[in-house]
């Protein structure tokens, strides 16, 4: 599968991609790639470290589980809830381990800036997930100074669900952005774990996560990015992307799936996504609009981020 970059009806760029779509059953609709190779999923994985700190102790519910889960975009909300989860657990900010940075969203970075600040690690995107596994540390008074080392109980914890979810013997580890370990799988894997989020009885760990990201996905990702757009379109949608311009979604049904973007292109993710969604049996404006990835020259719009039909 290609995305096309379209300037001025030129194709400037193209972007090569992977998909897998299954329907409620599980079955393959629409197929992409190599699936089963081994992939890097990245923040797509953080519903499954959450879902490692509920099953140890973690006391969350509603947008602070959402927020548990996130790659923010550092808006004050985001930065408030992930100050009340460390205050929780009888901490402050200074116990994260993630990197300093500013935040993503371009108003609430300006305004950090307006008002003297600078980068911190509460304004970095993972500054939820932390949060929570710090909290969960507490919880099970595991030591929270190295609570990013592979061989921390939590991070072994961690380990056991992505293996438990995916159905698949972690192949390799290496390190995410944000120091936490990453666990490298294949696309199918993700597929399934996400399906097990969705089909789950409610009131169980898996089911009260993918509630927290259906009602509150500006928590899990930011006011304005694609990933709370798409799941305000499409009701029951769970949805996560990862850096390197992976996706992962699942509907309450078992309909699901994995993209991912081979040159890590963010700009092509939206558009399979929404292709996904629509081999899946979906559609609408919202959607329409959000796959159509317009580009702009001179403040007017020169092209579009397509699909290539063949």
């Amino acid at each position: 599968m290609v995305v096309e970059v379209v300037r001025s009806g030129f194709v400037e760029s193209t972007h090569r991609a992977r998909m897998l779509a299954v329907e409620a059953d599980g079955s393959p609709v629409r197929v992409h790639g190599a699936v089963d190779a081994l992939v890097s999923p990245r923040s797509s994985m953080k519903p499954l470290q959450a879902l490692a700190m509920v099953r140890h102790g973690l006391a969350l519910e509603g947008e602070l589980l959402a927020l548990a889960c996130a790659s923010h975009s550092g808006e004050p909300f985001h930065v408030e809830g992930a100050r009340k989860i460390l205050s929780g657990a009888g901490l402050d900010e200074s116990a994260l381990r993630c990197p300093e940075d500013l935040p993503g969203d371009d108003a609430a970075r300006d305004e950090v800036l307006r008002s003297g600040g600078g980068p911190a690690r509460v304004h970095m995107n993972c500054s939820g997930k932390h949060s929570a596994m710090l909290a969960t540390c507490v919880a099970n008074g595991w030591p929270v100074e190295t609570y990013l080392d592979p061989a921390h109980p939590l991070q072994r914890a961690i380990r056991e669900v992505v293996e438990e979810l995916t159905g698949e013997r972690v192949a390799a580890t290496g390190v995410d952005g944000c120091g936490a370990p990453l666990f490298f799988v294949s696309m199918v894997g993700v597929t399934r774990a996400f399906r097990a989020f969705v089909l789950a009885e409610p009131g169980t760990p898996e089911r009260r996560i993918a509630d927290a990201f259906r009602a509150h996905p500006e928590w899990t990702s930011g006011t304005r990015r694609a990933e709370a757009r798409l799941m305000r379109a499409v009701p029951g949608l769970m949805l996560k992307a990862g850096a390197e311009a992976f996706d992962a979604f699942a509907f309450s049904d078992g309909r699901a799936g994995t993209v991912k973007i081979e040159d890590g292109g963010q700009r092509a993710r939206t558009p399979v996504t929404v292709e996904a969604l629509r081999a899946l049996g979906f559609s609408g404006a919202d959607l329409d609009e959000l796959a159509a990835g317009v580009l702009y020259g001179g403040g007017r719009p020169v092209g579009e981020v397509r699909l290539r039909r063949s």
